[in-house]
């Protein structure tokens, strides 16, 4: 036939029309005809080969953060396609656009017991904003539109395509291969918010004697960091955030007071959230995490809610008003209504409030920073990274003991996305993988990614592909041979009585070492800060292995440890 393509052929024109420019992925026997088109066809994408395909997605989802363009990751039928699981959900759960392609068995052969058979149609359905596999080849280029217009249009998720390995070699119309470039990066399409709303939602926050706005991700997903700063300083508000919106204002603006809820949020931070008479939730969906269970706002404290999704509104708290709409467009109407109505007030004294908070919380934690007992602090890690890190450095974190210490007390210049983390879910394993996602999305900064010693057991295998790819990114593991979070719980919540979280200690840097990675085991804290230093100026990856206090010992800034 003339001018036809197949379909393997029109998967990669597909992802080619879209502005693709990586996939993450491991091959397998169905994933073949998909394969040799990447290797025959002349395109701008590069493939890169991961060792499981956990990673591959997680790898995605970071890329996808840095880039603001659809992270896309690929595996082979059967076990790829339970693997790959993962990633779709934490990037569906946290409002990125990821793509999940799992190739499948022949159309012509379900239902005939053929090896690797599985309902992916089924298995990815709760995990995704949009799925399908696609049963005829002249569909790909549609499925592939369709994918993309789900993944970057209203609350940006994760879309999967299973690619059955017959149809691979079906015929496809070439003249069917268009992209719509808008979808090329998101948020696409955005959609501004009703009028009267953003009217009643300014005359809330003027109404207000305390109020505090507390961001989610959806303020840097959206890119609205200028028009908040705008926002927050004209009528000096503090601005609080969520784990995932760190990066919503820079940690050294006057009016951020940082990370507020259970996770990352100290005594201190938490004072401004349970005093406030207004909270208003921007792009943050009030979850357990960031409201310690709900403990605040406390009942009959008032509630303004902007997001772009319908479905967080109210979903928690009675809410006096509700902005639905894109959050740039909708911080910028708010800005516009204050400039029209020509709004001069002293202000709610945000400034001098956050102020006072970090006064008292750096109080303690330079502290205990300074520290020369061992095995190490963990504070004296976070101060350390801040002294030595460029301010574009992106650090990514697994959910373990790194993550509230750095949520808590990294002070990032700049506002934007330069630290990730996997909260929806918390998988451990995230962070090693991630980080060269992140690299190959933003390989002007330095990438830096904090583990556990139990989180580094997940992944550890990746360094590998790490190494090939000759990334320079910097490893820190926070080592303490146990499951720290899972121990910390035992001893807050059943009286000290640990039981199977404990595992024998493993030098990580000689592991590293073995694969190739420049490394460090620190036990000594004065020599922290010129290890770290080399390691961030070496040209190519980097591990330092530090043995740190276990977190059942440490002043951790976690609300239910600290009562």
């Amino acid at each position: 036939m003339e001018n036809t393509l197949k379909g393997s052929e029109a998967m990669v024109r597909m992802l080619e029309a879209h502005g693709v420019r990586h996939i993450f992925g491991l091959c397998g026997d169905t994933t073949l005809p998909f394969y040799d088109a990447m290797y025959r066809l002349n395109h701008d994408i590069t493939h890169v080969l991961t060792r499981d395909e956990r990673s591959a997605g997680y790898m995605a989802d970071a890329y996808s953060r840095v880039t603001g363009r659809a992270g896309i990751c690929e595996g082979p039928s059967g076990g790829g396609a339970t693997y790959i699981v993962p990633g779709l959900i934490e990037a569906s759960e946290s409002s990125y656009a990821l793509l999940a392609i799992t190739t499948d068995i022949s159309v012509s052969s379900y239902g005939k017991y053929p090896l690797t058979e599985l309902d992916q149609e089924s298995l990815m359905r709760p995990l995704t904003k949009w799925n399908t596999v696609i049963k005829q080849a002249d569909h790909i280029p549609r499925m592939v539109r369709t994918a993309f217009r789900a993944m970057t249009t209203g609350r940006s998720g994760a879309a999967h395509l299973g690619l059955p390995y017959d149809i691979q070699y079906d015929p496809v119309d070439a003249d069917d291969i268009w992209a719509d470039p808008h979808l090329q990066t998101y948020p696409a399409y955005r959609v501004a918010p009703e009028q009267d709303s953003v009217e009643a939602a300014v005359d809330a926050i003027l109404s207000a004697k305390k109020p505090l706005i507390v961001c989610g991700g959806g303020v840097v997903i959206a890119g609205a960091m200028e028009p908040l700063q705008q926002l927050a300083s004209r009528l000096d508000i503090a601005v609080a955030s969520s784990i995932s919106g760190q990066g919503s204002l820079a940690d050294t603006h006057p009016n951020s007071l940082g990370v507020v809820g259970s996770n990352g949020g100290t005594d201190q931070t938490w004072e401004m959230m349970e005093a406030a008479d207004l909270v208003v939730f921007m792009g943050c969906r009030a979850g357990s995490t960031t409201t310690s269970r709900w403990e605040a706002p406390k009942p009959g404290a008032r509630v303004v809610h902007f997001d772009c999704d319908p479905m967080v509104i109210g979903a928690n708290y009675p809410t006096e008003v509700g902005v639905v709409g894109d959050l740039l467009l909708s911080l910028n109407a708010v800005n516009k209504v204050l400039d029209d109505r020509q709004t001069e007030r002293n202000g709610f004294g945000g400034a001098a409030a956050v102020a006072d908070v970090k006064h008292r919380k750096f109080e303690i934690f330079n502290r205990l920073a300074q520290s020369s007992e061992t095995p190490m602090r963990p504070e004296r890690v976070i101060d350390a990274m801040m002294k030595v890190l460029p301010e574009d450095a992106v650090v990514l974190s697994d959910p373990g003991t790194s993550c509230p210490y750095y949520s808590a007390y990294y002070q990032q210049p700049k506002p934007g996305r330069y630290f990730i983390t996997n909260r929806a879910h918390g998988a451990l394993g995230y962070s090693l993988s991630a980080a060269l996602g992140a690299w190959y999305g933003r390989p002007s900064s330095k990438i830096v990614a904090l583990m556990g010693d139990g989180s580094f057991g997940f992944t550890c295998g990746e360094l590998e592909t790490v190494c090939r790819a000759r990334a320079p990114i910097t490893y820190i593991v926070f080592s303490n041979s146990n499951f720290g979070w899972i121990k910390a719980s035992q001893f807050a919540d059943t009286d000290a009585r640990y039981y199977n979280v404990d595992f024998d200690r493993t030098d990580q840097a000689a592991i590293a070492a073995a694969y190739g990675v420049k490394s460090w085991r620190l036990e000594d804290p004065a020599t922290l800060e010129s290890v770290l230093k080399e390691a961030v100026e070496h040209d190519g990856p980097t591990l330092i292995d530090v043995v740190c206090q276990p977190l059942e010992e440490a002043n951790a800034p976690v609300r239910r440890w600290m009562g």
